[in-house]
C-alpha cells in the first residue's frame, strides 16, 4: 500500500518552512519515528520524524525548497512492511487533521492550488462581497494583519469554520493582489497591500511579500545597484524572514524610548568564580555557571513585580493593557542564523542554579537549531547581553508585544569614586528600551535602578 506523508502543521502560526536536509533516499526502508527530515521554520531549525515503517518510495522534496503545511514530503510503500495496527493508527492521526485542513481549504472561497510537479505549491484567494453592516468573522489578531497589510476583510474569502477569516486567507489574498499587478504591467503597485516600508520579502514559493511601516507610504524606488558593480540577490526567508517582519512591527507599533544607567557589579563579578566549580559540578555540565545573565534575569523578575507595568502590552485592538502575573523571560541568542529567543519560565518562582541550568540547555539548542517550538513562546520581557562580544552600551529593540527589553554590554574595569577615593570598579552599562505608552520615563528610572541595587548588592538581594 502506498501512503503519503504531508507536512503536518508544526503550531505557532507556522506555515512554511524551508528544506535544510532529506535524511533518506528512494528504496530505503525506515522506522516509525526515524527522523526523516530536518526543515528550518521562522523560529528554529525541526527535526521530523516518520509516522510510518516502511519503504520510501518516492522523495518530492530537496534541500533549499521552500515548502507549506499540507505538501506532500515522501511517499512510502507500507505493505509488507510489519507495521502494527497501532502505527497504522498513528499515521491516519498525524495525516487526517492536515488532509481534513486541505479539503476544507479546497471547498473554500479561498482556493488552494497545490503540489506542482516541484513539489511547491501556490495560494491565489477569490474576491468576496461582504453584508458591511454586520463583522467579519475574524480573531483580532487576523484584524490587526489585514490592517497592517492594507486588506479589505469584507472582500476577502474565509477558509475557517463558517467562512471565519484566517491569517493564511489575509497574507494568500494580499499576496494574490500584489500578484496580479506585477503581471499586468503596472510600473507603480497602488494597492495598499503592496505597498512597502522599504523592504520586501522575497520567496521562492510566491511573489514578494512586502513588509510594511503600517502607514500607507508609496512604494520605495531602489536604484540600479548592478549599474556600479557585481551584485547578488539573496531571497529573504525562514528565521532572517521573522526578525525582518518582527523589527519592522515592533517599530511601527511601538514608541520606543531607551534609559541608560550603569552597576557597580565588582562585589557579583568577585563572588562568581567562587562559585563556578560547584554550580558545574552540580549540574555535571561545565557550561552551567553563575553568570551576570543569571543574575540580570532574577533581578529582572524582582524589578517587574515591582513596576508590572514592564510586564504588559498594550492589546490596540479593545484599547486595554493586558498586564501578565507570570514572569516568563526572553534571552537573546546569537545564532549563524540570526537571532533567536528563547524563553524561561517562571523565573521569579526558579533559584538561582535551576536558572542557570536552563540558560545553559536553552543557550546549547537554539545555537544547535534543536530548541523546541513551545520555548521560544510566551515571553513577557526580554534580556539581551552583547557583553561577550563587546560594546559600550545599545539602544535595544523591544520584542513585539512585550513592553520593555532589557540590554547589556560589555562589564569592564573603569576608575569610580568610592567614598570620596578613587578606586577601580567593574561597571556594567544598562539600556532599558520601553513602550512610552505604557510607562514614562520616571519609571524606567526606578525599574533600572531596582535591577542595579540587587546587582551591586547580590548578599542582600539573596536574603530579599
Amino acid at each position: 500500500m502506498s501512503v503519503d506523508f504531508i507536512l503536518p502543521d508544526l503550531g505557532e502560526g507556522i506555515h512554511e518552512a524551508e528544506i535544510i536536509a532529506v535524511k533518506v533516499k528512494v528504496g530505503e526502508t525506515v522506522k516509525e519515528d526515524q527522523p526523516i527530515l530536518e526543515v528550518e521554520t521562522d523560529k528554529a531549525v525541526v527535526e521530523i520524524p516518520s509516522p510510518y515503517a516502511g519503504i520510501v518510495s518516492k522523495v518530492h522534496v530537496e534541500a533549499g525548497q521552500q515548502v507549506t503545511v499540507g505538501s506532500v514530503m515522501i511517499s512510502y510503500d507500507v505493505a509488507g512492511s510489519g507495521s502494527s495496527a497501532g502505527s497504522a493508527s498513528k499515521q491516519a492521526e498525524t495525516a487526517a487533521p492536515v488532509k481534513a485542513a486541505a479539503a476544507a481549504k479546497e471547498a473554500a472561497p479561498m482556493q488552494a492550488h497545490a503540489q506542482g510537479g516541484n513539489g511547491k505549491g501556490t495560494a491565489t484567494a477569490v474576491r468576496v462581497e461582504r453584508d458591511r453592516s454586520r463583522p467579519v468573522p475574524a480573531a483580532p489578531a487576523v484584524r490587526r494583519l489585514a490592517r497592517e497589510l492594507g486588506v479589505d476583510l469584507y472582500v476577502v474569502g474565509g477558509s475557517g469554520n463558517g467562512g471565519r477569516v484566517l491569517k493564511e486567507d489575509v497574507m494568500a489574498f494580499a499576496a494574490g493582489t500584489l500578484e496580479s499587478r506585477i503581471q499586468s504591467g503596472s510600473s507603480t503597485v497602488d494597492h495598499p497591500a503592496a505597498r512597502s516600508g522599504g523592504i520586501e520579502i522575497n520567496t521562492s514559493s510566491g511573489p514578494a511579500v512586502p513588509l510594511r511601516s503600517g502607514m500607507a507610504a508609496e512604494a520605495v524606488e531602489y536604484p540600479d545597484f548592478a549599474k556600479y558593480g557585481p551584485v547578488e540577490r539573496q531571497p529573504l526567508k525562514s528565521i532572517r524572514r521573522k526578525i525582518a517582519i518582527n523589527m519592522t512591527q515592533a517599530w511601527t507599533h511601538i514608541p520606543h524610548v531607551t534609559h541608560f544607567d550603569e552597576a557597580d557589579v565588582t562585589m557579583l563579578s568577585a563572588l562568581i568564580p567562587k562559585y563556578e566549580a560547584e554550580f558545574a559540578k552540580k549540574a555535571g555540565n561545565p557550561k552551567v555557571r553563575p553568570t551576570l545573565t543569571v543574575f540580570a534575569l532574577k533581578a529582572i523578575a524582582s524589578a517587574l513585580k515591582a513596576y508590572p507595568q514592564f510586564n504588559s502590552s498594550l492589546d490596540e485592538n479593545t484599547g486595554e493593557i493586558v498586564v501578565k502575573h507570570y514572569y516568563n523571560l526572553g534571552v537573546a541568542v546569537a545564532t549563524e542564523r540570526g537571532l533567536i529567543v528563547p524563553v524561561i519560565r517562571d523565573v521569579d518562582k526558579k533559584s538561582f542554579f535551576e536558572v542557570a541550568v536552563e540558560l545553559a540547555e536553552i543557550a546549547e539548542k537554539t545555537r544547535t537549531g534543536k530548541i523546541e517550538l513551545e520555548r521560544l513562546a510566551g515571553g513577557t520581557f526580554t534580556l539581551t547581553n552583547i557583553g561577550s562580544i563587546g560594546g559600550t552600551s545599545m539602544s535595544p529593540m523591544i520584542n513585539f508585544p512585550e513592553a520593555a527589553i532589557l540590554g547589556m554590554a560589555r562589564a569592564a574595569q573603569k576608575p569610580i569614586v568610592k567614598d570620596g577615593q578613587i578606586a577601580i570598579g567593574t561597571i556594567l552599562p544598562l539600556a532599558l528600551s520601553f513602550d512610552h505608552r505604557l510607562a514614562d520615563g520616571a519609571e524606567a528610572a526606578y525599574f533600572v535602578r531596582h535591577v542595579i541595587d540587587r546587582l551591586e548588592d547580590p548578599v542582600r538581594f539573596l536574603l530579599y
